[in-house]
C-alpha cells in the first residue's frame, strides 16, 4: 500500500457534540452524515490504495459501516485527528508510504488538493508532512474578519516563509494588515485547509513528542510538528471560485450547504 487515507472522526467534540453524524441536505434535497460526505470525498481522490475511517465511538463505526466504509476503531485518548491517524496505522497494521488526514469534518475538499499534497511528497523525499492553503478572496477574508468580531472560532490561518513552509498557523486571521491592504483585491492572507499528508516516520515521532503549548492555546494540532522543528509544508491550492468551511460550529452547517448548492 503506497497511499492511504485516514478519515479520523469523534464524537465528543466540545464545540459540537456528535458532528460526523450530523445530516446535511444535499442540493436534491437529500440528506448525508457528515463523516459519510467526508469518506466519499476521500474516495475520490485518484490513485489511492485504501480508504479508512478512524475513531473510538460505536455510533460513527455502525454509521460508517453502513455505508461502506473500512473503519479502525481507535484510542479514546487520541487528542487529535493526526494522533488518530498515527494510532490507526499501528493498529491496523498497514505500512503505506504516504498517509493523508481528510478530516471528518471537511466534505468540501476537493480531490485535486489532496493529489498535490500527495505528489509533492512523492517528488520531495525532504518534506515529511504537507497541508493546502489558500489564498483568501474578498468573500472569504470578510468571512473570516466577521466571525473573529462574532466571537466565533473556526478557520485557521497560515503564514508560510519563501520556501513554503510554514511559519505559523492560527484561529486568529493573520497577518495584521494595514486598512489600505485590507481593502485591496490582492488581499495576503491564507486560509489553510485541513488535510494533511505525511510520512509515516513523522506521524511516530508526532506521537513521541509531549503536547506543545501553542498546539494548546490555538487548538491546532499541526503546531507540534513546528514546536519540534519539523517543518510544514504549505502547498499552495487554487480555489476557483470555490469556497471551503469547515464544519466547525451549528452555523457551519447553513455555509456548506450553501456551497454544496452552489456547485
Amino acid at each position: 500500500m503506497k497511499t492511504a487515507i485516514i478519515v479520523p472522526a469523534r464524537y465528543a467534540s466540545s464545540r459540537y457534540p456528535g458532528k460526523p453524524l450530523a445530516e446535511l441536505r444535499l442540493p436534491d434535497g437529500s440528506r448525508k452524515s457528515l463523516i459519510r460526505m467526508s469518506w466519499e470525498a476521500a474516495c475520490r481522490v485518484p490513485g489511492v490504495d485504501g480508504v479508512f475511517v478512524a475513531t473510538d465511538d460505536d455510533r460513527i463505526k455502525d454509521a460508517a459501516e453502513g455505508f461502506g466504509a473500512d473503519v479502525i476503531m481507535t484510542d479514546s485518548a487520541c487528542e487529535n485527528g493526526t494522533a488518530r491517524c498515527a494510532d490507526a496505522l499501528a493498529r491496523a497494521g498497514i505500512a503505506p508510504e504516504i498517509v493523508v488526514n481528510l478530516q471528518g469534518d471537511a466534505p468540501l475538499t476537493p480531490p485535486d488538493f489532496v493529489s498535490a499534497l500527495i505528489e509533492v511528497l512523492r517528488a520531495d523525499p525532504e518534506v515529511q508532512v504537507a497541508t493546502p492553503i489558500l489564498k483568501c478572496d474578498r468573500a472569504k477574508y470578510d468571512g473570516l474578519i466577521a466571525d473573529r468580531k462574532n466571537g466565533l472560532v473556526g478557520a485557521t490561518t497560515a503564514v508560510p516563509d519563501h520556501h513554503g513552509d510554514a511559519l505559523y498557523f492560527s484561529k486568529e486571521v493573520i497577518p495584521w494588515l494595514p486598512a489600505d491592504v485590507a481593502a485591496s483585491d490582492d488581499i495576503p492572507v491564507f486560509h489553510h485547509v485541513g488535510v494533511y499528508a505525511y510520512r509515516p516516520a513523522a506521524l511516530a515521532a508526532y506521537q513521541g513528542w509531549r503536547v506543545s503549548q501553542l498546539e494548546v492555546l490555538e487548538g491546532l494540532e499541526q503546531l507540534r510538528f513546528l514546536a519540534n522543528g519539523m517543518k510544514v509544508r504549505c502547498v499552495e491550492v487554487a480555489g476557483q471560485g470555490r469556497q471551503f468551511w469547515e464544519l466547525n460550529n451549528p452555523g457551519d452547517v447553513a455555509r456548506i450547504e450553501a456551497a454544496l448548492e452552489a456547485g
